[in-house]
This record gives C-alpha cells, sequence and structure tokens, in this order.
C-alpha cells in the first residue's frame, strides 16, 4: 500500500505543506551575500584618480617620492597603482583605478589588493605572483606596478 494512495488525500494535504514547510526554513536560512573585507571590518581603498592618468611624479621634500603608474586596461575594468619609494625603497602601493562595478569585483578586489600590496612590498619589485580568482587584475596590477617603477627610475 503506496502512503500517497488516492484515498488518502489528508496525508497528501499533510506530508506537501510539511515538505513546504521545510523548504521555506531552509531558504530563510540562507545568509544573505557580504563582502568578507567589510564583514572582518578590512577598509578598502577607493580609487581617486581618474581611469585615462598617465604615469606622473610627486618629490616631496622628506626624500621620498610618490608615483603613479600607468592604467592598464584589463578584461574587467581599469587597474592603475601609486607607489612611494622612500630612499630608493618601496614604501607603499596604493591602488588608485581597479574595476569594482559589482559586488563580484568588489570581492574579489577586497582580497586580492592587499595580496598584491604585501606581495610588491615584500619584492621590492613587479616580480609578484598572480592571486588567484584575480588573474586579471593581477597582471594589471603588474604592469601597472612595473610602469611607476619604471617612471620613478628603480
Amino acid at each position: 500500500m503506496h502512503a500517497l494512495k488516492k484515498t488518502r488525500p489528508l496525508r497528501r494535504i499533510v506530508l506537501a505543506s510539511a515538505a513546504t514547510v521545510s523548504g521555506m526554513v531552509l531558504l530563510l536560512a540562507l545568509k544573505p551575500h557580504t563582502n568578507p573585507a567589510v564583514a572582518a571590518g578590512v577598509p578598502i581603498p577607493t580609487p581617486t584618480g581618474s581611469a585615462g592618468a598617465s604615469a606622473s611624479a610627486a618629490a616631496p621634500a622628506t626624500g621620498s617620492k610618490t608615483v603613479t603608474g600607468n592604467s592598464v586596461d584589463t578584461r574587467w575594468g581599469p587597474v592603475q597603482v601609486r607607489i612611494t619609494l622612500k630612499n630608493g625603497k618601496l614604501t607603499d602601493v596604493t591602488p588608485v583605478v581597479y574595476p569594482q562595478e559589482n559586488p563580484r569585483d568588489q570581492e574579489i578586489n577586497s582580497y586580492a589588493l592587499p595580496q598584491l600590496r604585501r606581495e610588491a612590498l615584500a619584492a621590492q619589485s613587479a616580480q609578484i605572483d598572480t592571486v588567484s580568482g584575480a588573474t586579471y587584475t593581477s597582471d594589471g596590477y603588474r604592469q601597472s606596478l612595473q610602469s611607476a617603477l619604471d617612471s620613478a627610475g628603480s
């Protein structure tokens, strides 16, 4: 005897209702998509330059030099970085322009940009590894970093 026979319509109604309620509970238990950097309280750098800016340099009186690399067009948008050199040593790398048109771009760059910065500061050059999942951003970052270093004369 099958549990869902036509002679037992009340049983079918109870089972269908239980399945619907279970499905709704599971659906409502899903967490909304959040940016991992925002959830962790990590500040995300904001762009301050334009995508069409070319390499430029400024030399403050403290012996440090700030240079903005060329904007590099990638599949997902332009990438451009600004570097700070102090006594010929790379002390800071700041992304000026990077893809951030949608939540996925923001999520990728929230973890890729800090990793790329750490790599560049550790390597003291543009010879850095690609961040998995952020290949295009990594390539653009590396090219812009290299153009900034070339402009600075390093």
